[in-house]
């Protein structure tokens, strides 16, 4: 049994395969996209999870990422709420940028890239909390 909000333990899985170089970004990404796998491929690369399993995973994020940055500077330029003939309404890339967002964080959980699961892969010795006290 957990107690309500306790989180169950994770265990990173290390991979088994990196490719002797780091991939390049696929053709036809955005130069969002393109800027976002150029940041953390090679963090992946490093934890050999870059295997054939993984880089659709990995392009499918990078094109998530593009397509919230495009929907976020989209809406910044024009306004969160636009003014319409029936009144005030949420600029229609809200619900894009929403859905895009609830991706970036979805596949970013898949590849470990979230800070929950970042915090796995250092191995940072944990402190002693008797250290000290009893002698």
């Amino acid at each position: 049994l957990s107690m309500k909000g306790d989180k169950p333990e994770l265990t990173v899985i290390e991979g088994d395969f990196a490719p002797r170089r780091c991939p390049s970004p696929p053709p036809g990404i955005s130069d969002e996209a393109c800027k976002e796998w150029r940041r953390v491929a090679p963090v992946l690369h490093r934890r050999k999870l870059l295997g054939d399993d993984a880089m659709a995973t990995l392009e499918a994020y990078c094109r998530a990422v593009g397509a919230m940055r495009q929907y976020a500077t989209l809406m910044d330029t024009e306004g969160h709420i636009l003014q319409t003939e029936r009144g005030p309404v949420s600029h229609p890339a809200f619900k894009m940028l929403t859905i895009a967002m609830r991706d970036v964080r979805l596949y970013a959980a898949e590849l470990g890239l979230t800070p929950h699961r970042r915090g796995k892969f250092v191995d940072a010795p944990k402190a002693d909390p008797w250290e000290g006290m009893l002698g």
